[in-house]
């Protein structure tokens, strides 16, 4: 049941947050592997690539990759929150009954990387889904699926079963340290938050502020390897599943650093808040709601 909850609270995040998913994905893809000022610039911050998707791909257009999104969040949260719940529930957090930095950031990684390993091939189709768009605006390698179990199929037929699990070398180290900052920021945050006796301990208001503060330490420890990894999942391949941009994670992040500057590296910063804010406190509120509910009904 703590995966189900998990998952369950990541899709209802989901739901709100995938259109920004969709901004932040094309703005870290926008200019790759380019110097600033040597590429046109479609979508300057946020509101305006909301506003050009809307406009250029319809409505649509801003819940793309929504199915594959939805599969992500229920497989890799269902399996890193849960295994997060176990963890905490066993006591394995706690050193003399007060949260340990140390444990939490140790118990969020581990979580973080079998939820990466578990989510990694629909992630894959989620990026590439995101990252089509009419071609007056496209950034970044077209794929050209037609859904999620085409794009499955295509993927399979070409590279074969561990096709599916290319780019995973950037989305273990991304979600293992999203998820460390994630959960031990959200787990001391609350014990703060109830010493302070700002709510009262069983207020809703707890998690919710909670979550605030996560997201915000999530943002700025993500970021980097939250462009890293888009740009290896979206990289086109040759006949042998090679990526023709990229040979892995280091190389990656390097020639970016090298071509744009630490800036390049954190592209779509505010897009990145605006999804990955929304979206932590949501489903920790979700999460943290959903357990309390659960332990009410046993």
């Amino acid at each position: 049941m703590d995966f189900v909850l998990g998952g369950a609270a990541a899709c209802g995040a989901c739901l709100f947050t995938n259109p920004l998913e969709v901004v932040k994905t094309r703005m870290q893809l926008q200019g790759e592997m380019k110097s600033r000022g040597t590429y046109r610039v479609y979508y300057r911050n946020v509101f305006h690539a909301f506003y050009t998707i809307g406009k250029v791909d319809g409505l649509a257009g801003l819940q793309k990759g929504l199915v594959p999104g939805l599969f992500y969040q229920f497989f890799m949260n269902g399996v890193r929150l849960g295994s997060y719940a176990i963890i905490e529930s066993a006591g394995y957090i706690h050193t003399n009954g007060r949260v340990s930095a140390v444990k939490t950031t140790l118990a969020g990684a581990s979580a973080g990387v079998v939820g990466a390993i578990m989510g990694s091939p629909v992630y894959l189709v989620k990026t590439h889904l995101q990252s089509q768009s009419t071609s007056s605006i496209a950034v970044g390698h077209q794929h050209r699926h037609e859904g999620m179990i085409h794009a499955l199929k295509a993927i399979y037929r070409q590279h074969g079963i561990l096709g599916l699990w290319r780019g995973s070398s950037a989305a273990i180290p991304r979600v293992s340290i999203g998820s460390a900052t994630q959960l031990s920021t959200f787990s001391s945050s609350k014990e703060l938050v109830v010493d302070l006796k700002v709510f009262p301990q069983d207020s809703w208001l707890v998690p919710l502020s909670a979550g605030m503060i996560s997201s915000v330490m999530v943002v700025l420890a993500m970021t980097p390897f939250d462009v890293v990894s888009t740009r290896l999942y979206n990289q086109p391949v040759d006949q042998m599943g090679k990526g023709q941009l990229y040979k892995g994670f280091s190389d990656c992040f390097s020639k970016t650093l090298k071509k744009e500057g630490l800036t390049g590296l954190y592209k779509g910063l505010g897009a990145s808040y605006f999804r990955l804010g929304p979206h932590t406190i949501l489903s920790l509120f979700f999460w943290d709601e959903l357990r309390k509910l659960y332990q009410k009904l046993r």
